[in-house]
């Protein structure tokens, strides 16, 4: 057995890197099919001319590469995108293209040479060295194909891939519908691309080869979607010794031989080996089954705000006589996500490792709606989501299934995951709609062919199952999909491949949050009186609530040109432009700070606005914790164009005070005011009673003056609210017609701050006149750079002065003032205090230089401040 095992681990060690697995991500060249005027077989032959073709983005759709070769402009700015063809209007032809890669390979001895396509939109013939490399026609945007190349290999090595990449069969017609008119849902791909209520149309419907292409060698054996199945029984803490934890493991080996192979299948995991002896027969895909593996103390996955995201690495190695013939390596995270109905909201509830989780979510799109995904992108965008104090993420069923590089961000930061299928209910007939070309009758079966659906379900599920991020899947977006591929769906193919993950078959089933008040379910949508989201009871696990999410001055200048930089008149029509980008009407919640004078002052009122709607949403949901509500999802968090609605940061990711609104309001341990009452609040996510917690509560009017309160220690209990005091007497007494500031801590017994929560009042009248005539507070800031990928800001604010409310901070570069993007601050829009100090850290990623600082305020004049 001991020599076994040395053996074994002595051809792993010689093995090394002879397994091979690269992108084809450059050196692509591409034609328009009228422009090529040849065949498949005559393109990918490496002798012909490629000397008019010009430079291909791979992955990325046929728009990305138009844009990149300039010919076309931005469709992100200003009205550009109604210069661009729209393909429902050119015809197919217009946007199909060939895509041409030359790369060098060759197969030795028993070598397999794979070639393998993560996504092509929508449908594909594929050619290598003058040969077809398949035999039926690839189709369906949401699907993986992988073909064994190693016959068609050139003998000298150098290779030719050609590839004709057709767009959607029904690209349908961007009519302003949701969708156009529907018909883009007959196909399997992305909904979103023939418009909706906060995108204008993709003009290519996302046409191309737009996810990865990869050459993969083997010794022979293919090792397949492994699944990795972890069991956490019981009710566990983040903290102290773990009782054991079960690994399953079972894996798809494939033999492409001719003969049958034995040999062992084995993996590695926390310094455990564990195999199991396995004979595969020839051009067969075995699934292998492994022995269970019980670890011990494990070291858990825990969602955002409850405990740390462990990851394992996991290499998986199919070993024969002859070496190692192929190895997978990935990271699992070692936690048991579990359902129950909660009897009394009467919605579902969700644990993880034992623990009862009140889910805090965002709505997701899509990171790019021209598909120009990367790793730091998603990376940041997700770290975005952990900075709102969110756990969970929310894929909208109109786009597409995530990629594993946003599951390894989701993994990495520990952001829930609730995976819809591609189903909405605008499109797959939920309602009439007269600006769909069908009838309900006809949508309820899209799309045209449910094999090919069935087929992507099941690839696609291999693909993500074992992020530990992954929590629920969904059948579609308000609506189910059509009882032909519902049934399977359920009954089988989940249970066969999965077996782990609460299923809902739609996103506001009654099963999912009963519907006991009417209504779609959902919503609302639009912005609304702040004391709304604590006094209107709503859907108990509601899937979208959200509101608006202008960005800053300095966002609205990065796409809309300076003369229609026009600040929104209230029940005035908005310029063309802010029109054309979704704007949502908020201008009567804005003229109570002063009826905006430029787009400039328009936006700076915005953000007080956007930093109310959405600390109250959280607040009003967390006040009724496990009373009213199980959780809620926003609609939603982010924007994948540049639109100017429903956004926590823009397409460019740069975060405006939606984020750090919410970021306050979803904090794990914070105080609060209901603006009902008056009431004073805390609220606890944790798995522990806190202790000894000092809540203290002021007041200061406009000059700066405080009025102090009460300050009392009190405890909470674990995953619970706790109502303390209200300060509606105190506050009358206060002279309201100029409006205060409310300032509420919670202390420990070190004085150190845990939770801090500031609120600005109205005076009597609902105008904030008070703010209006506020004295100017001249900061001191300074900005030090830690070299580190680190800067640490402070602002002073002397003992005398008004609050210095509301300051925006951003990281720039020195030389030219642009704002270095992203970067991530642990608090922005910051007010502080007369005769105090607040100290934000801001992160950026890469290597930076001349870095600067710049703060302004509602009365802080703007500053630049170099590092010291």
């Amino acid at each position: 057995m001991k020599k076994t095992f040395l053996f074994l681990l002595l051809f792993s060690v010689l093995y090394g890197n002879a397994q091979q697995r690269y992108e084809l991500n450059s050196g692509w060249l591409c034609a328009n099919i009228k422009d090529a005027q040849s065949t498949g077989p005559e393109i990918s032959k490496p002798g012909f001319s490629l000397n008019s073709w010009m430079p291909a983005t791979v992955p990325g759709t046929v728009l990305t590469t138009l844009l990149n070769n300039k010919k076309v402009p931005d469709p992100f700015y200003g009205m550009n995108n109604e210069k661009i063809p729209d393909v429902y209007k050119t015809g197919n032809d217009y946007y199909t293209y060939w895509f041409v890669k030359d790369f060098q390979e060759q197969a030795v001895g028993n070598e397999q040479v794979w070639l393998q396509f993560r996504g092509i939109n929508y449908k594909a013939e594929i050619y290598l060295n003058g040969k077809k490399v398949n035999a039926k026609t690839q189709v369906g945007m949401h699907l993986r194909a992988q073909y064994n190349i190693t016959k068609l290999l050139a003998a000298n090595g150098k290779n030719r891939l050609a590839v004709v990449v057709y767009p959607p069969d029904f690209p349908g017609n961007p009519n302003g519908g949701q969708g156009g008119d529907g018909t883009i849902a007959k196909g399997l791909t992305t909904q979103y691309t023939a418009g909706w209520d906060w995108i204008q149309p993709i003009r290519d419907r996302n046409t191309g080869i737009w996810d990865k292409v990869t050459i993969e060698k083997t010794k022979g054996i293919n090792i397949q979607n492994p699944q990795v199945i972890t069991l956490v029984p019981g009710k566990r803490l983040p903290e102290g010794k773990q009782d054991p934890a079960t690994i399953k493991v079972s894996v798809e080996v494939e033999n492409p031989t001719s003969k049958p192979v034995s040999g062992i299948l084995q993996y590695q995991l926390a310094g455990k080996l564990v195999r199991q002896p396995a004979t595969l027969a020839a051009n067969k895909t075995t699934i292998v089954k492994l022995p269970d593996l019980q670890l011990e103390n494990p070291k858990l996955w825990w969602p955002s705000g409850y405990g740390p995201q462990n990851l394992y690495d996991v290499k998986i190695e199919f070993v024969t006589a002859n070496g190692v013939s192929d190895r997978e390596q990935l990271k699992v995270g070692v936690r048991q996500i579990d359902n129950i109905w909660n009897e009394h909201t009467r919605s579902m509830g969700a644990f993880v490792n034992g623990q009862k989780i009140f889910i805090k979510g965002g709505n997701w799109i899509i990171s790019d709606a021209m598909l120009r995904f990367s790793d730091a992108r998603y990376d940041a965008e997700v770290r975005y989501h952990k900075d709102m104090n969110l756990n969970l993420i929310r894929i909208w069923g109109g786009a597409i299934l995530e990629r594993p590089e946003f599951y390894n961000a989701c993994d990495k930061y520990g952001l829930l995951v609730f995976q819809d299928f591609w189903f909405s209910g605008d499109c797959n007939g939920r309602w009439v709609d007269p600006m769909k070309k069908e009838d309900q009758w006809t949508r309820r079966n899209y799309p045209d062919d449910h094999n090919l659906i069935l087929n992507a379900i099941e690839d696609q599920i291999k693909m993500v199952r074992n992020h530990a991020s992954l929590a629920f899947w969904c059948g579609g977006n308000e609506i189910t999909p059509p009882e032909d591929i519902l049934e399977p769906l359920k009954n089988d193919i989940l249970p066969r491949l999965d077996g782990t993950r609460k299923f809902f078959d739609f996103s506001n089933s009654d099963e999912m949050s009963f519907n006991s008040i009417g209504g779609n379910g959902d919503g609302p949508y639009g912005i609304q009186d702040t004391k709304t989201f604590w006094a209107n009871r709503t859907f108990p696990y509601n899937s979208e609530v959200g509101s608006v999410g202008v960005g800053d001055y300095a966002s609205l200048l990065r796409f809309i040109p300076k003369e229609n930089l026009i600040a929104p008149q209230y029940k005035a029509k908005p310029d063309s432009v802010w029109d054309y980008h979704k704007y949502i009407s908020y201008e009567q919640y804005l003229n109570p700070y002063g009826k905006p004078k430029s787009a400039e002052d328009f936006a700076m009122k915005a953000q007080l606005v956007n930093y109310d709607q959405y600390r109250a949403l959280m607040e009003g949901f967390s006040n009724k914790m496990w009373d009213w509500y199980t959780g809620s999802i926003i609609w939603k968090t982010q924007n994948p164009w540049t639109a100017m609605r429903g956004q926590m940061y823009d397409y460019y990711l740069d975060p405006n005070a939606c984020l750090y609104g919410l970021r306050k309001g979803s904090e794990p341990l914070h105080v609060m005011m209901n603006p009902l009452d008056s009431m004073v609040t805390i609220v606890n996510n944790g798995f522990t009673t806190r202790n000894n917690l000092m809540v203290q509560a002021k007041a200061y009017d406009m000059e700066g003056k405080d009025y102090f309160y009460s300050q009392a220690f009190n405890s909470v209990g674990p995953s619970s609210v706790r109502r303390l005091f209200p300060m509606n007497q105190f506050l009358t007494k206060l002279d309201k017609k100029e409006g205060v500031f409310v300032s509420l801590r919670i202390l420990d017994q070190k004085q150190n701050i845990l939770s801090e929560n500031t609120y600005w009042l109205a005076g009597k009248d609902g105008e904030y006149s008070g703010l209006k005539n506020i004295r100017k507070a001249p900061l001191k800031i300074t900005a030090i750079d830690q070299k580190n990928g680190k800067v640490i800001v402070t602002l002073s604010n002397a003992a005398g002065n008004p609050v210095a409310f509301f300051n925006r901070i951003a990281l720039i570069n020195g030389n030219t003032g642009e704002r270095i993007l992203p970067a991530f601050y642990d608090d922005n829009y910051v007010s502080i205090l007369p005769g105090e100090s607040k100290t934000v850290v801001v992160e950026y990623t890469g290597k930076q230089s001349n870095l600067a600082i710049e703060v302004y305020g509602w009365n802080v004049e703007k500053q630049k401040v170099n590092m010291q």
